[in-house]
């Protein structure tokens, strides 16, 4: 069949490890110091090693390519973690009954940057900020009457749950996409809305990205992934005022139609000023 996949041009190519350990269907290795594509059936097409090339060497193509065997990476996933578990003295994490628990965990021995590693945090879902009178942060005691008690917000916690957050860095598979509820974000909302953690990340699992800056089309093709893979809750997505960042709700919902997901859904806008529109 006629499919994209990807080329390695191996002259250019420096032996860095980055893509290997961005495929996390275990399509690329390093053979004596230069990367190579395994197995046609291996490769999805996503093309998420692309972008960790520092030396151009990886190009998504169309040609005759065997179809990608889902089943078949799975096996592979699974053994490669088993053989890592077995090199390091611990056993990994299982998750029976799901066809894709390879996502949970990938090894890191191929000398690439361990930062694309999935991570599930535990959060409490109750936590709330609290008040005390001996925080931290500066008073202005010219605006205090004497003898007065003064109450001031501790530092929050974090409420993110999970690593990456960069939808192109996620795996579809990731076992913490199931039933969760889904928070679809552009970059700059965070930096915008002062109280973002609290009001949207928490309870979610988070993914962030820009769509003016990325593409679009790749974007709904994850989350086309995540939608058919996971029990989704819901969904709510969050992006600015401005016209580019219509990007990003476009994807969202190219993806529950063409995984035909139908979950409770919501759409917020935040205005330059930081406010909900």
């Amino acid at each position: 069949m006629i499919r994209k996949i990807i080329t390695i041009h191996e002259e250019l190519c420096n032996g860095c490890g980055l893509c290997v350990d961005a495929c996390h269907e275990g399509a690329i290795e390093l053979v004596n110091g230069v990367a190579k594509l395994v197995s046609d059936s291996y490769c999805d097409g996503f093309g998420d090693c692309l972008p960790e090339c520092p030396t151009g060497a990886i190009e998504m193509i169309e040609r005759e390519a065997e179809e990608y065997d889902d089943e078949a990476v799975q096996q592979r996933m699974a053994e490669r973690r088993a053989a890592a578990n077995g090199a390091h003295g611990h056993a990994g994490h299982t998750h029976a009954g799901h066809a894709h628990a390879h996502a949970h965990g990938h090894g890191h021995g191929h000398g690439g940057c361990p930062g694309s590693m999935a991570q599930l945090f535990r959060r409490e879902e109750s936590a709330a900020p609290t008040k005390s009178s001996a925080a931290a942060p500066a008073v202005d005691k010219a605006r205090v009457a004497p003898g007065a008690r003064v109450e001031v917000d501790e530092a929050r916690p974090s409420e993110l749950r999970q690593w990456p957050i960069q939808l192109h860095l996620v795996n579809p598979a990731n076992s913490y996409f199931d039933g969760a509820n889904l928070l679809v974000a552009a970059d700059c909302t965070a930096f915008a809305y002062g109280d973002f953690h609290r009001d949207f990340i928490k309870n979610h699992i988070t993914l962030i990205g820009c769509p003016k800056l990325d593409d679009v089309a790749h974007y709904a093709d994850k989350l086309t992934e995540i939608l058919r893979l996971h029990d989704i809750r819901s969904i709510t997505v969050v992006r600015m005022v401005v016209p580019c960042c219509g990007g990003i709700v476009q994807a969202v919902k190219q993806a529950m139609l063409a995984s035909q997901t139908i979950v409770p859904y919501r759409e917020v806008t935040i205005s330059l000023e930081g406010q909900l529109v």
